[in-house]
């Protein structure tokens, strides 16, 4: 087998606590840490070009093997050559494996102990998808960091449901490693450490997980509905444990304050819906806070959004056109709104690097927080 081609490095640290930036390198190029990964879950951020994305400063996106799977499908993408060129992005991308779909499309979907059975959201359609079908999926998209086929129990689940959910996902994981490793390709595999909502079972995932080699380790199950209490007291001892040399990834939380207490744990990489979907639903980021720009207060509003923002739309719109825009229901306005909150969150990331590298990250999460008030 090939070298993957990963590498990652530390390079600054806040002492005061484990946070800590650094840089990825991957074959199709490297970002740097701590990372926010615009979700992009068919091959496209929504309301986003490729362009538009890379002005926003996005070095990394995140697309998913299920929803590709079924739609183009890897016979089209195939003959593309990769993900990367079907979309036209040259940077590197992500792929998350399909565990979040059989949480979220449970009713769809019927697990079992090789894999999981699907029905499709499309036509009906059934499918099973093994780790091995799942790596090869993923193997077409040429992606450049793979995530292994994973399971979690919904929230709130008893510990039985979780320790099932542990199980198959360490079992899982060893046939996508045994998989990954025979197709002797240049990309990269990160597991995901499951457990619930107990720290004992987080650490056994944990160790498992680590014994198998991979090129990076992610956190699953985590912003599913549990307390933000709880969230902080299985992240907080759990993020320092994961492997000090390799990226360690936060799934799918991203609210701003989860990202600060998870980056002052020592966590990585970030993505989320959030600033995406939000934007579409008419609620904006702001460095005072959420904007919900369909309220009235903002009609005849001449003020940016954000008058210290530098994105496209607070250079050019005022709110009480982004309101004009959302009330009317045009197309524009989920574009200029996804531009902000992309922005937003692209550039939230680069100040949390620029406060690591300044030995400056605990005044500027308290700076932060003490402004983040919003409507």
């Amino acid at each position: 087998m090939q070298p993957p081609a990963l590498f990652f490095e530390t390079t600054a640290r806040d002492l005061r606590c484990q946070a800590r930036a650094g840089r990825v390198a991957t074959k199709n190029g490297a970002f740097d840490t701590p990372a926010f990964m615009p979700v992009g879950t068919a091959g496209t951020v929504k309301a986003l070009t490729p362009e538009q994305l890379g002005q926003a400063g996005a070095q990394v996106i995140l697309a998913n093997t299920y929803h590709l799977f079924l739609r183009p499908g890897t016979g089209v993408i195939g003959k593309f050559g990769s993900l990367h060129r079907f979309m036209a992005w040259d940077k590197p991308i992500l792929t998350d494996s399909g565990g979040f779909q059989i949480f979220s499309l449970r009713s769809n979907a019927r697990v079992r102990e090789d894999g999981v059975r699907f029905r499709s959201h499309l036509d009906g359609s059934t499918f099973d998808l093994t780790p091995a079908d799942v790596v090869d999926i993923q193997n077409v998209l040429d992606s450049d960091i793979q995530m292994a086929l994973d399971h979690f129990a919904p929230h709130p689940a008893s510990r039985a449901q979780d320790e099932k959910a542990l199980r198959l996902t360490s079992a899982w994981a060893a046939r996508a490693r045994e998989r990954f490793a025979a197709t002797n390709r240049r990309n990269s595999q990160f597991a995901i450490v499951q457990g619930g909502l107990h720290e004992d079972l987080r650490e056994r995932s944990l160790r498992e997980l680590v014994a198998m080699g991979f090129e990076g380790y992610a956190v699953g199950g985590l912003s599913v509905g549990e307390s933000t209490a709880d969230f902080q007291r299985i992240l907080r001892p759990l993020a320092p444990e994961l492997p000090a040399g390799k990226p360690r990834y936060l799934m799918g939380s991203g609210t701003p304050e989860d990202i600060l207490f998870a980056v002052e744990s020592g966590m990585d990489m970030f993505d989320c819906v959030m600033p995406s979907r939000n934007a579409r639903n008419g609620t904006l980021f702001s460095s005072r806070g959420k904007i919900r720009i369909k309220n009235e207060k903002y009609k005849a509003d001449a003020q940016p959004l954000d008058a210290e923002c530098s994105c496209y739309t607070c250079r050019h719109f005022s709110r009480a056109y982004l309101r004009h825009l959302f009330i009317s229901r045009e197309i524009l306005a989920s574009i200029l709104n996804t531009i902000h909150n992309i922005h937003f969150y692209l550039d939230f990331m680069a100040k949390i690097r620029y406060a690591i590298h300044s030995r400056e990250f605990i005044e500027f999460k308290e700076k932060f927080l003490a402004l983040y008030k919003g409507d």
